[in-house]
């Protein structure tokens, strides 16, 4: 788990007081907060290890060419020290107690230079690279090639973050990506929405295994990702007028809103295809794998036909962890019949979800788009019974 936001004062404090170091780089709970947060969790997933990385997403916004620059950032470090160091370098110019996410005004080259400079093992993935807004190869604010943001430091990147709205399929269209490690990572300021994506790795569980993994690609086992259609950037449009296109359409109509007149928000797919020198369907030699799926809370909400936060499905989704363990073990592992022995419809649900019989309509212009594992006729589940959640 990455911890988040290690630059902002008070949250660096916390970590400091309520971690404790375990394997090289990383970092668990003090006993007795483990042993009080174990004590709060079913049995199915209370005895996992859990263990921190230290994170955080930096935005840096500069001028560059004849543009503004706004690029987020992930940037990682093996220890306290080194964070601390970082953290120096960049509160000079800017005040880090105002956002768990800082805005500094470095050009993304220095801010990669700040992140080397704190100590061996530190290291920076651009983050969600195709947004529009805040990518580094998003449409409003970003380039067309690493080299233009990161010059000289360029070969100290080796990983990418495809976003919500991307996954390496679509990533695999541009060769000059062929040798960067694809990952993908939920917000950590979210916390319903941990592991939505996520990347696998087949290491030891040590920060300079993984960051070897990064390097080399030996350990990087891949990613689970959104579909990306269900990411508020997949596509173009015009929110506001309702208007969503695909790549072929915006072309058609000139990149402009058919309705008001005024530009249109050019999404994920179409900068992949403005970049891409690939058809469709390409894949690298030796590029690792990865599994579209739907957080088990938006699957049990259309099982019901209510809302993923609604205290439904909150209800529900802790009676099945507690039966049958976590939330990805479930959709991605746990035996078809074993969840039908729990939840009939649910099992039906996540066999066609692992089958990838899905229908999309894709999100545009910051709308998210839908993911609809169960076709409209089917029926709906009766309330839970409430004497069985219990745990």
């Amino acid at each position: 788990m990455g911890t988040g936001d290690f630059t902002h004062p008070a949250w660096f404090g916390e970590l400091r007081e309520k971690l404790v170091p375990a394997e090289p780089g990383l970092f668990r709970l003090r006993d007795d907060l483990d042993r009080a947060v174990s004590e709060t969790l079913p049995a199915a997933v209370s005895g996992a290890p859990v263990r921190f990385m230290l994170s955080v997403e930096v935005s840096t916004i500069y001028a560059q060419g004849d543009r503004s620059r706004k690029i987020h950032h992930l940037v990682y470090m093996p220890d306290f020290e080194a964070a601390e160091a970082f953290n120096r370098r960049l509160g000079r110019g800017a005040d880090l107690s105002s956002d768990g996410r800082p805005i500094v005004a470095l050009t993304s080259r220095e801010l990669l230079e700040a992140t080397l400079g704190s100590r061996e093992g530190a290291y920076l993935v651009p983050a969600h690279v195709w947004t529009p807004w805040f990518g580094v190869f998003g449409s409003k604010s970003g380039f067309d090639t690493l080299e233009e943001a990161y010059a000289d430091l360029t070969d100290h990147i080796f990983a990418l973050e495809t976003g919500l709205s991307s996954d390496p399929g679509m990533n695999w269209r541009v060769s000059a990506l062929d040798r960067y490690r694809l990952v993908s990572y939920s917000d950590a300021h979210s916390p319903p929405i941990v592991g939505r994506e996520t990347t696998v790795f087949d290491t030891e569980l040590d920060y300079y295994a993984i960051l070897n993994a990064l390097r080399t690609g030996d350990g990087h086992a891949g990613t689970i990702e959104f579909y990306p259609e269900e990411g508020k950037y997949h596509l173009d449009g015009h929110r506001k007028c309702g208007i969503r296109m695909d790549p072929r359409e915006t072309r058609r109509h000139g990149g402009v809103c058919p309705v008001c007149g005024r530009k249109l928000t050019v999404g994920v797919l179409s900068r992949v295809d403005d970049l891409a020198d690939r058809p469709p369907g390409s894949r690298p030699t030796g590029a690792a794998g990865f599994q579209n799926l739907v957080p088990l809370p938006e699957v049990v909400s259309e099982l019901f036909g209510v809302g993923p936060k609604s205290k439904k499905v909150r209800t529900e989704v802790d009676r099945l962890v507690s039966a049958m363990g976590p939330e990805l073990a479930i959709l991605e592992e746990v035996p078809v019949g074993d969840i039908a022995v729990h939840s009939p419809r649910l099992a039906e649900a996540v066999s066609r979800l692992r089958q990838g019989q899905v229908t999309k309509q894709p999100g545009y212009d910051g709308e998210y788009g839908v993911i609809h594992v169960l076709a409209p006729t089917d029926p709906k589940l009766p309330e839970p019974d409430a004497a069985a959640t219990l745990f």
